[in-house]
């Protein structure tokens, strides 16, 4: 029998119940640890909320937080309870980055996406109160291109009035529905307020591994 919805959001809330280790920062792609675990990625603008996310997620201060924005050029990597590999990708689309920089960011993020085979999941995070800008549909041309499944996550969205954020949420919908690599469905989120976390922990089960089996004594060791 399929899992409903309810029991999809219990799974989403035992998953991010596990504890989340910071792995490592990687700032090239040869770098990169292999792994079999399924992985997620949050991709976004500087100070798009990725790491209030993140931490709001995993109900923890887990993700690392750079003082000055779009200067962090690295992939952090994160263990969930050995069930989800969480990438935190840098920023992007910060003014004063240099161009350098953003030519390197340009060329990690591509090979990443192009070359993680256990990557299941990008979610693009875009600020709800501006909407996507042309660096963010960029960002979803280069995961089209990728073939990178992907789903868009307002942020932010409690610093909007009720038709405000009703607006933005379809605003997002018809952007996502018009890429094919896109989920047709976007999640409004408030890391302050926890909108949307239920959602999207549930979301990103479905892609996580599936906790062990545990034998039982009493079922003649069969699995339980």
């Amino acid at each position: 029998m399929a899992a409903t919805d309810e029991e999809w959001r219990r799974r989403g809330q035992i998953l991010f119940a596990q504890e989340c280790n910071f792995l490592r920062p990687v700032a090239s792609f040869a770098d990169l640890p292999a792994t079999s675990l399924p992985e997620i990625a949050f991709a976004g603008r500087s100070n798009v909320g990725k790491s209030s996310l993140i931490n709001a997620l995993v109900n923890r201060r887990t993700a690392r937080v750079s003082n000055t924005p779009g200067r962090t050029q690295q992939i952090n990597l994160f263990d969930l309870g050995g069930r989800l590999v969480i990438a935190d990708l840098p920023g992007y689309g910060f003014a004063s980055a240099p161009k350098a920089m953003a030519a390197d960011w340009r060329r990690l993020i591509r090979a990443y996406l192009k070359g993680r085979p256990f990557l299941r999941r990008v979610c693009l995070l875009i600020d709800a109160r501006h909407g996507a800008q042309e660096n963010d549909r960029e960002m979803m041309a280069l995961l089209d291109s990728s073939a990178a499944s992907y789903l868009v996550l307002l942020t932010k969205v409690d610093k909007l009035s009720l038709g405000a954020r009703e607006t933005a949420i379809k605003d997002a919908t018809m952007l996502a529905r018009a890429h094919a690599a896109a989920h047709p469905d976007v999640i409004a989120t408030s890391a302050k307020e926890g909108d949307g976390l239920f959602e999207l922990r549930a979301h990103l089960a479905h892609v996580a591994r599936p906790p062990e089996k545990r034998y039982k004594a009493a079922t003649g060791g069969k699995r339980a």
